[in-house]
C-alpha cells in the first residue's frame, strides 16, 4: 500500500496549479432589503483587504468593532471568503451585499474575491474577471460594479470594487485598469471607486494615478501618520485606495483603522455626501 504522504495524488491536492480553480463570471447576491434608501447627506464607506479571514474569530471581533463605531453603509472588502455550500456571511446579516468570487480553494470548497456591501437600494450590478492569471497560483482578478439609487436623487451612485492583478508585467496590469475606465467611462452619476490596488511600484501608482485624472476621481487623501499605516512595501505607494466623484468629503472623517490584528492590511474609512447642485 502507498503511504498517504507519498501518494502523487495527495501532493496535486495542495499544488496551486490543481487545488484553485476558475469560476465563471458570476455574482452571488444576499438580498437583505433594507428598511432605507442612502442617505445622500451621509455615507460612511469602509474599504478593507480581510486577507481570507472571514471565518476567524478574531476577524468577526475586528469587524464588529469597526461597525459598531463607524457604522458604515458601503462596505468594500477583498479577499473575502465564502462557502460554495453555505454562502453566508454572519458579520454581514443586517445588510444587502453582492460578491463576485475570482477563483475556488477546491480543498475546502471555498470561494476567494470581493464584495460589496450596502444598505441602499441595488438598481444594476456587472463584474469583470481579467483575462490574465496570476503566476503560481494561476488565478484572475475581479472587479466589481453596483449601481444605487441616491436618495430622492434623479442620479445614480456607481460603487466599484476591485483587487488589481499582482506579479504580472505591465501590461497586463494596464488591460485590467483599461476594462475597469471603459465602465467608468459609461457613468454620469456619482463614483465610489475603492479597493486594494497592488500600486507597489511607481509605475502602477502613475497608470491608476492618470486613469483617476481623466475619469475626475478623486483620491481620499489621509494625514501623513495615517498614510503611514496604509498597506505598503519598503518605500512604495500605498496599495489601498478610496476615490470619488460627484460626492464631497465631510472634513476631519478619514481615517485609516489600525487598532485591528486580523489583516495585514488596515482599513479605510471616509463619510461622504452629495454635492449641492
Amino acid at each position: 500500500m502507498i503511504e498517504k504522504k507519498q501518494d502523487p495524488s495527495y501532493f496535486a491536492k495542495w499544488n496551486p496549479i490543481y487545488r484553485f480553480k476558475q469560476v465563471p463570471e458570476v455574482i452571488i447576491h444576499n438580498t437583505y432589503s433594507s428598511p432605507s434608501g442612502l442617505n445622500r447627506d451621509s455615507i460612511k464607506v469602509l474599504s478593507w483587504n480581510i486577507a481570507k479571514n472571514n471565518y476567524d474569530p478574531s476577524w468577526g471581533k475586528d469587524f464588529l468593532a469597526i461597525v459598531e463605531q463607524y457604522r458604515p453603509d458601503k462596505i468594500f472588502l477583498q479577499e473575502v471568503r465564502l462557502s460554495a455550500d453555505v454562502k453566508e456571511i454572519t458579520e454581514l446579516a443586517q445588510m444587502g451585499w453582492a460578491f463576485v468570487p475570482n477563483f475556488i480553494d477546491t480543498s475546502n470548497k471555498t470561494y476567494s474575491g470581493i464584495l460589496i456591501a450596502s444598505q441602499g437600494d441595488r438598481i444594476s450590478n456587472q463584474a469583470i474577471i481579467t483575462k490574465h492569471y496570476e503566476p503560481v497560483v494561476n488565478t484572475p482578478k475581479a472587479s466589481l460594479f453596483i449601481e444605487y439609487s441616491l436618495g430622492n436623487s434623479s442620479q445614480s451612485l456607481l460603487a466599484v470594487n476591485t483587487h488589481l492583478i499582482n506579479f504580472v508585467n505591465l501590461s497586463k496590469f494596464k488591460a485590467q485598469l483599461h476594462e475597469i475606465e471603459s465602465i467608468l467611462n459609461k457613468h454620469q452619476g456619482a463614483i465610489i471607486f475603492a479597493g486594494d490596488f497592488n500600486t507597489w511600484n511607481k509605475s502602477r501608482w502613475l497608470m491608476l494615478s492618470q486613469m483617476a485624472a481623466r475619469l475626475n476621481l478623486i483620491p481620499v487623501s489621509f494625514t501623513p501618520k495615517d498614510t503611514k499605516k496604509i498597506k505598503s512595501f519598503l518605500l512604495s505607494p500605498p496599495l489601498d485606495y478610496i476615490f470619488y466623484r460627484g460626492l464631497e468629503r465631510k472634513s476631519g472623517t478619514a481615517r485609516v483603522i489600525d487598532n485591528i490584528s486580523s489583516s495585514d492590511h488596515n482599513p479605510l474609512f471616509i463619510e461622504l455626501c452629495q454635492k449641492d447642485n
